[in-house]
């Protein structure tokens, strides 16, 4: 089912959470496709301390492609993101020292 949007500019500064619930930031921009009357994705730019931020470490956002909303009204529901899990386990050894991030 296709979501339907009144306006563009209705989307700004939008909360954004993934269907698991988790908080992402605040739609920024929006990427139209002019030709076809269709959205192509939301700029979103990481609240801090959002599970997104977390991901994306220095970056300040993230572009997710429209066909990842699931809905828009109040707030903007995403598919759930999750970073790949690598071979390599990134948990320190118990003597390695590590430090928190501020």
């Amino acid at each position: 089912m296709a979501i339907k949007i009144q306006c563009v500019s209705g989307t700004y500064g939008k909360d954004v959470f993934t269907n698991k619930g988790m908080f992402c930031g605040k739609v920024e921009d929006v990427e139209c496709d002019l030709k076809r009357f269709k959205i192509r994705s939301l700029v979103v730019r990481a609240a801090k301390e959002s599970y997104i931020s977390k991901m994306l470490g220095s970056k300040k956002g993230v572009i997710i492609p429209f066909p990842m909303v699931e809905s828009m009204g109040d707030i903007v529901l995403i598919k759930h993101i999750s970073l790949p899990v690598s071979d390599e386990s990134e948990v320190p050894e118990p003597h390695e020292a590590v430090e928190p991030v501020v």
